[in-house]
């Protein structure tokens, strides 16, 4: 099997690219590197996949049009798994254009590539923000998500659309998975736990962003690698109202934690205490997110289940090697 990576050397994408490498497939991974945060993390990265001889690397902007078209026509692409996008909600307001450039222009030369080039399966990353302020728990992937809050998620909602309608028109077989808040080794340096890893180390205070009372469900990426593989191997079936083989599913850990539970778990695995600073909410942030996996368990036969404890001492053991603590 050869598999586009998009994002390869991003958090998501480096546990995907490994998991399908290390099973002997091809995988032909795509990444920016962009500087949104340390790219020397990135290239770390991509140095553990290019220690493998299936794997082909190409420095390129999704939002390359002649370049997307030039990989499309030269690589023999089968699947196709873009985890590439401007993440991050805060980020989003001060920087719009950079999520326009990535996730709607980027995305559509993936459109694009998908349709002339016969792949047999677009899978692509959603996000649990297009939920907004969601106030039915769980979030299930039939509740409205026409109400986003960030920039972000307006543009995470608009690939759902945009994929199911090239899924009509072109019988391009697409899966949307919506990630809720993915941690563990090798992470974003700009989520929370990566934030208050390195500030407690390093005696600093950590901003605790609406007093502590959020909860999110968090996921570990061994996990959502699991079910990001699962689900390129099942082409949706059709849909009942439109026909289209499209599919959107949920990836959750289906149990939300409360930061609160979250810091003081990591407070434990460091052996230290944080100075914690009490904040307000964040404008563009939900109070919380909780994922029905239902629908993935009955299709895919898998549902996240590490626990939070597990996952955060995996992370502060890979961030003490890392960074030689």
């Amino acid at each position: 099997m050869v598999t586009l990576v998009t994002g390869a050397a991003g958090f998501i994408g480096f546990h995907t690219s490994k998991r399908l490498l290390e099973r002997g497939d091809r995988i032909v991974g795509l990444d920016n590197i962009n500087d949104y945060y340390d790219v020397s993390l990135k290239r770390a990265r991509l140095e553990q996949l290019k220690k493998y001889p299936n794997f082909t690397f190409f420095h390129l902007d999704l939002a390359d049009r002649q370049g997307m078209e030039k990989l499309f026509a030269e690589q023999d692409l089968e699947v196709v798994i873009n985890l590439a996008a401007q993440a991050g909600v805060r980020y989003s307001l001060q920087n719009p254009h950079a999520y326009v450039d990535s996730n709607l222009v980027g995305f559509t030369n993936i459109l694009e590539g998908c349709r002339h080039h016969q792949i047999k399966h677009l899978v692509f990353a959603s996000s649990s923000s297009v939920y907004g302020e969601n106030k039915k728990i769980p979030f299930s992937v039939e509740d409205n998500v026409d109400y986003p809050i960030s920039i972000y998620a307006a543009t995470k909602k608009a690939n759902e659309l945009m994929a199911h309608a090239y899924s009509h028109l072109y019988n391009l077989p697409a899966t949307g998975l919506r990630f809720f808040t993915v941690y563990g080794p090798w992470g974003r340096p700009d989520m929370a736990l990566f934030l208050f890893t390195k500030a407690i180390l390093e005696g600093q205070p950590i901003n605790v962003f609406n007093h502590g009372k959020m909860q999110r469900d968090f996921t570990y990426v061994d996990d959502v690698v699991e079910g990001v593989i699962r689900v390129s191997e099942k082409i949706p079936d059709p849909h009942p109202i439109s026909g289209a083989k499209y599919k959107v599913y949920n990836i959750g850990n289906n149990q939300p934690i409360e930061l609160m539970y979250m810091i003081q778990t990591l407070e434990k695995c460091l052996g230290k205490t944080a100075e914690k600073n009490m904040m307000p909410m964040q404008p563009g942030d939900v109070p919380r997110t909780y994922a029905d996996v239902d629908e993935l368990m009955r299709d895919v036969g898998f549902r996240p289940n590490t626990p939070i404890e597990e996952g955060i001492q995996k992370f502060v053991n890979w961030y003490r090697e890392y960074f030689g603590y």
